[in-house]
């Protein structure tokens, strides 16, 4: 199977981008923060490198935090050997790749799409859903539906990639996804823009053979993405269900509006998921990033192995290392 992270991870030391050392340093600090910091952009795992790219052309030409990560999560949904994003992603144990998404902009605008089949980019239709109509979520064959009544098209594509690990998936049906492999891919991305004003993206393919119809954190708002522009945003990636749980990114969002830092909120967030639910918490990943509106930022997560991007103008789209529960 097709490691992205992996991939992206190379291909980053080779162009002097990520140095190995300092993630490592980072790893054992207690907040890496950058203070009035602005434009500046996040977003998990090692693919937001290539994604961050996408979003700094908007950003650093002074356009809107909300284009911006759009335009970003957009690199992963387009890519079409990916396994955990967009139409190339692994499918459910029925061999359909269904797709979630939302997005959240500085008035509380927001638009998600759930178990949607065969369209490219998802975070476009939850763009037009926030836009166009009264409504926040769109799920299913509706949401396919609204998407071709506004100009999207269906796309059958199937990544061969996907498909092969598929149909060796097929010979046991066995479900343990791998902590960090095939089931925790999610991109979220978080934003400031020159003026201050944040706005916040996600979009996935979700667990790796999943029941069909199942819906992980991604497209919730308050679980997998929010945006609070009087306070921070935050997103999240991993084991949706353990998410959902602790409305997870409005608690850290809520936890820095009660003045932790974006550090110390999403590490508040894990360690409420793991006094909830103890040792089940070795069993699964999840990672948060955070940003607040003096322009510092911070991760934390479970397991060890997630990694974050950050572009600004300070810094130059350093990947970091996240703090972590479990050593």
């Amino acid at each position: 199977m097709t490691s992205r992270r992996k991939f992206i991870r190379n291909a980053a030391i080779g162009a002097g981008i990520l140095a190995s050392g300092k993630t490592d340093a980072l790893a054992k600090t207690p907040a890496p923060t950058i203070h009035q910091n602005k434009p500046l952009v996040l977003s998990t795992w090692d693919f937001g490198i290539e994604a961050n790219k996408d979003a700094w052309k908007i950003l650093g030409s002074n356009g809107r935090a909300l284009d911006a990560v759009e335009a970003g999560v957009m690199v992963a949904e387009n890519d079409l050997h990916g396994l955990s994003v967009g139409l190339a992603g692994l499918p459910d144990r029925e061999g359909h790749t269904t797709l979630d998404a939302c997005i959240m902009d500085e008035f509380y605008n927001c638009g998600s799409v759930a178990f949607l089949e065969k369209i490219k980019n998802p975070i476009r239709v939850a763009r037009k859903v926030m836009e166009t109509t009264p409504h926040i979520m769109l799920v299913g064959a509706g949401a396919q539906q609204f998407a071709l009544e506004n100009g999207f098209t269906l796309d059958e594509y199937k990544n061969p990639e996907a498909m092969k690990a598929y149909q060796a998936w097929l010979k046991e049906k066995k479900y343990q996804p791998v902590i960090n492999i095939e089931n925790h891919d999610t991109i979220g991305m978080i934003a400031m823009d020159a003026t201050g004003n944040l706005s916040g993206a996600c979009t996935t393919s979700g667990l790796a053979y999943k029941v069909r119809g199942r819906v992980g954190d991604s497209p919730i708002i308050g679980a997998g993405l929010y945006v609070d522009n009087e306070i921070g945003a935050a997103t999240a990636t991993g084991t949706g269900e353990e998410v959902i749980r602790i409305a997870g990114t409005h608690l850290v969002v809520e936890l820095m509006r009660q003045g932790r830092s974006p550090y110390e909120a999403c590490k508040e967030a894990v360690m409420r998921m793991v006094k909830i639910r103890g040792d089940k918490t070795k069993e699964f990943q999840v990672g948060f990033i955070a940003l607040n509106k003096q322009g510092e930022f911070g991760a934390y997560c479970l397991q060890p192995g997630f990694n974050y991007a950050v572009y600004s103008n300070n810094i130059p789209n350093i990947l970091f290392k996240s703090d972590s529960y479990y050593a």
